[in-house]
């Protein structure tokens, strides 16, 4: 079993394929190492691709101390991943949970990476409804703990941003809701308290993402209600950035819409390494109508 080390010592299970420039993708809370299959059949084709279970999702460990777990330490256990299998940078794609550590990672190291995806990122951000993120992210985990994750997961997998999948692709979205019912319900509850609930909204982060130079490629379903206008505000802060957003699609779109977010980031991916991806010309002016002269 592939396993790298994290600065605590929480041991972190990896999958790798392909050979290239590396990337390494990042999942959201209801996936793990699996949910980014799809893209790792596609990219390691060209790439290097490694894909890792958080911490809490086993064959990871599962600390038991909701303190274990936070923002900044997922983002940290990505390095560590690129630390133990030798790599110095690579193109990180995270979804949902893992889209805020792929953006955490690339404020605090930017110099490990050569470009970032953001998908589905936004849930918790806006700042009328944070409080109520929160205490929905308490009871999520308290779910986990009292009833299970097995039963849990019919429920969380009917949310209003998933239900696109259903009806798109049933027997990918039962798989999905089948990973989930697997989880450990102590490492759901402590990633809900430690990681979710805690994680500060992008709307506080507006000197970090002003200077944030990287490459960086957004995209939300338009049916992720959550993640529309944090992904409008970040493609407005982050100067290198560009906004793709998916039609009739909800929260997991890597899984509901494969093809599109492949192509997505191919097309991504090919403009960063041709030094094509450049920050936004100042003659848009976003506050500009009509030029009179």
């Amino acid at each position: 079993m592939a396993l790298a080390i994290a600065g605590d010592g929480v041991r972190l299970y990896y999958e790798e394929a392909g050979k290239g420039d590396v990337m390494i993708f990042v999942h959201e809370f209801a996936g793990d190492h699996r949910s980014f299959e799809p893209q790792m059949r596609y990219f390691s084709r060209r790439y290097r691709c490694i894909t890792f279970a958080a911490r809490g999702y086993p064959p990871s460990d599962v600390p038991a101390d909701a303190d274990q777990y936070g923002q900044k330490i997922a983002a940290t256990d990505i390095l560590a991943v690129l630390d133990h299998v030798g790599v110095e940078r690579a193109h990180i794609v995270g979804l949902s949970m893992g889209a805020f550590a792929t953006l955490h990672a690339g404020f605090d190291f930017p110099n490990r990476a050569h470009s970032l995806v953001l998908a589905g990122i936004g849930y918790g951000a806006e700042l009328e409804r944070q409080e109520e993120f929160r205490v929905l992210s308490e009871q999520a985990a308290v779910a986990f703990e009292v009833q299970g994750a097995e039963a849990f997961a019919k429920i969380y997998g009917a949310s209003a941003a998933r239900v696109q999948f259903q009806a798109k692709d049933p027997r990918g979205w039962q798989d999905m809701v089948d990973g989930l019912a697997g989880h450990d319900p102590v490492g759901s509850a402590n990633t809900m308290r430690g990681v979710q609930a805690r994680r500060p909204s992008l709307y506080a982060l507006e000197d970090q993402l002003r200077a944030l130079d990287l490459p960086t490629l957004i995209l939300c379903g338009d049916e992720d209600d959550h993640t529309l206008q944090p992904g409008i505000f970040l493609k407005r802060m982050i100067k290198a950035s560009g906004l793709m957003v998916l039609p009739k699609t909800g929260h997991a779109l890597n899984l509901e819409e494969p093809d599109l977010v492949n192509q997505a980031i191919a097309a991504f991916l090919t403009q960063v390494e041709a030094g094509r991806w450049e920050p936004r010309d100042p003659r848009a002016d976003p506050n500009q109508i009509i030029r009179t002269k």
